[in-house]
């Protein structure tokens, strides 16, 4: 058994895709068009770093209550936890992009020794 997809619900499936392929390196796994249960038109867009088992499903927010939770899934908390080979690299690359942390990186020792940080805020696409 293993876990295979992770919901992420975002404003925008092209943005969201932007971010995470173009931007954090991710593979774009599926794109394919789908529906919603009463018919209408959507997408299945999964994303996973590159050789991983587990993907990301990008679901497009549809309706007031999923709206309010684009950015805010997980409710402060941290929602995952990626590992780079070079996380300042990463880091700059993300700072230029645009993205907000909440610190400076340091080294977690809870981590192996491996530097980290905490993002916040939103981009464009939750």
């Amino acid at each position: 058994m293993f876990l295979s997809l992770v919901t992420l619900i975002v404003r925008d499936y092209d943005e969201a895709i932007a971010f995470f392929v173009d931007l954090l390196g991710f593979e774009l796994a599926e794109d394919s068009p789908s529906q919603t249960n009463d018919g209408r038109p959507k997408r299945w867009v999964v994303v996973r770093p590159p050789g991983a088992q587990t993907g990301l499903l990008l679901a497009r927010a549809d309706g007031p209550d999923q709206e309010a939770a684009v950015g805010a899934q997980m409710a402060g908390r941290v929602g995952f936890f990626l590992r780079v080979d070079d996380f300042d690299a990463v880091y700059d690359r993300l700072v230029a992009a645009g993205t907000t942390f909440v610190r400076q990186p340091t080294d977690q020792p809870r981590f192996g020794g491996s530097r980290a940080c905490r993002r916040t805020g939103r981009d464009r696409s939750g």
